[in-house]
């Protein structure tokens, strides 16, 4: 039996018995907690990755795909989704940036038989959301001083979603969250010349 498996019957056995020995309160509270402590367990166990061909993890990126030089995405690869993707997403955010997160790319719906993505380019039918400089489409590292980290985040969904290309980070985290099956990192740095 799967640890999956196994945890689904434990809360069902939970919830059923629950209803004779805890209040009903009690009993929705374990079976929240249940719930998020699974989704967290699958998360955690998927080895999703994803990478570059252009950059190793934690390495600099190469000003091709900065704003010093064509500002065009680097190459991406991605494999060893989870089983039951429905579509996958993909942010590029800077988490150093002086303000706050600054976000350089959204995307989402990506087809989960998408292998990469590949330079300067974006994958048929995904949607590309409005990043902190007003506007969707990739906007590569930019940092006003000091080098920064730039994190592609990968994320397989077991939906599809329902979001126009009008919506922000904030609102795909939101609309996502109850269907991420797993999650990668890639992070980049960058320092301007």
């Amino acid at each position: 039996m799967s640890r999956f498996t196994f945890i689904l019957i434990f809360v069902a056995v939970i919830v059923g018995t629950g209803l004779y020995f805890f209040s009903q309160s009690a009993v929705n509270e374990i079976a929240n907690q249940s719930v998020e402590n699974l989704k967290e367990l699958i998360t955690k166990e998927v080895p999703m990755k994803i990478t570059s061909s252009a950059f190793q993890n934690n390495q600099s990126i190469p000003a091709k795909y900065s704003c010093d030089g064509e500002d065009v995405n680097p190459p991406l690869t991605f494999s060893e989704l989870p089983d039951n993707t429905q579509s996958l997403v993909l942010i590029m955010d800077d988490p150093d940036a002086p303000a706050g997160t600054w976000v350089h790319w959204t995307i989402w719906n990506i087809n989960p038989t998408t292998t990469e993505i590949a330079e300067n380019s974006v994958p048929e039918g995904a949607v590309e959301g409005i990043t902190s400089s007003g506007s969707a489409g990739y906007g590569g590292p930019c940092p006003p001083s000091g080098e920064h980290r730039y994190i592609f985040k990968l994320y397989a969904l077991d939906a599809m979603l329902e979001l126009d290309a009008s919506a922000d980070k904030a609102a795909l985290e939101q609309e996502m969250q109850s269907y991420i099956l797993g999650k990668a990192d890639l992070t980049g740095l960058y320092r301007r010349q």
